[in-house]
């Protein structure tokens, strides 16, 4: 699996012609799921998402997690994530899961990080979203299982 995490003031999507989710602060994450991924890197990725220390903490050192502040997220699939750029110019996807695959550990991967107590909100699977952000900071990580956990 593959996240990239945004420490945002608010963020939302639009898919289907209406405003289907928002948050105010917290993080805003784009998940890709990789051909072969367990639910095992699903549960990692959700910890290691509720406790990433990139939040100031008073003294303004990026010390809180969006639990200890009892923030938003936001998880949005995206498979793109998942691109090999390396060769050509039209980019691969050959890495990226099924979408039967990539659903379930994108709803596990979500409702993990419900499990944590905050609000969590979705993007439509498979949809067409727009999705915007006020990135705060900005701060920005990148986490893949394969290489983090």
């Amino acid at each position: 699996m593959r996240a990239v995490i945004q420490r945002v003031k608010r963020a939302s999507v639009d898919a289907l012609g209406r405003r289907v989710s928002e948050i105010g602060p917290g993080l805003l994450v784009l998940l890709g799921v990789r051909r072969g991924d367990t639910a095992e890197a699903a549960e990692a990725l959700a910890e290691k998402t509720l406790h990433l220390r990139i939040f100031d903490d008073p003294s303004g050192v990026m010390n809180l997690s969006v639990t200890d502040l009892g923030g938003e997220i936001l998880a949005v699939s995206q498979f793109t994530l998942l691109a090999d750029a390396r060769k050509g110019r039209r980019p691969s996807y050959i890495e990226a899961a099924p979408p039967e695959e990539a659903r379930r550990l994108y709803e596990l991967f979500c409702d993990l990080l419900a499990a944590g107590g905050l609000k969590i909100e979705r993007g439509v699977f498979q949809a067409h979203m727009e999705v915007a952000l006020t990135n705060d900071g900005p701060v920005t990580i990148l986490l893949d299982s394969e290489k983090t956990f």
